[in-house]
């Protein structure tokens, strides 16, 4: 007697697409429990202060401990752990104005960048922050990285960072 077919595994949500002009303030490392909650790693104290994602794909109900979420659209683990790996994102018109200095970590992303001398040295990969401030991640042409910290860049715009020559590997 043939065996029943097994149930159809869910596959990852479609419905929840990063949009290329978004900010990503959080990651879904993945399921916490039984009932739907997921981990998170979040990458912005602004997380809080919103209670939609992705478009609107997902509403957040809860978040525990700052990086435990139930979102209004997964009701079980298994719907959870379809989700990890899944950004989450809001529109860059919903973060709040910024101030004289202040930046976002996604503007420096994919920026030239350049030496005080004008010299070409390649475009900011990362920016990361060990606790002492932000630390910026430069890949020149040939693959090489190296990094600054931010006080090395004095000034950027919206096509290019500079960095101190003498920072410059």
């Amino acid at each position: 007697m043939p065996r029943p077919a097994a149930p159809a595994r869910p596959t990852k949500p479609e419905a929840v697409p990063v949009d290329p002009d978004a900010v990503v303030l959080a990651a879904v490392t993945g399921a916490h429990g039984i009932a739907g909650e997921v981990r998170l790693k979040v990458f912005a104290e602004a997380l809080e202060a919103h209670r939609t994602f992705n478009g609107g794909a997902l509403t957040l109900v809860k978040l525990r401990d700052g990086t435990i979420a139930r979102f209004a659209e997964v009701s079980d683990r298994t719907a959870a752990e379809q989700l990890r790996g899944t950004l989450l994102t809001v529109a860059r018109a919903d973060l709040p104005p910024l101030g004289e200095g202040e930046y976002y970590h996604a503007d420096l992303l994919g920026l030239a960048a350049v030496s005080t001398a004008g010299e070409p040295i390649g475009h900011v990969v990362a920016v990361e922050n060990f606790g002492a401030g932000d630390v910026i991640e430069i890949e020149r042409d040939g693959g090489k990285r190296f990094m600054v910290p931010i006080n090395a860049v004095p000034e950027w715009d919206r096509t290019r960072l500079v960095v101190e020559a003498a920072f410059v590997e």
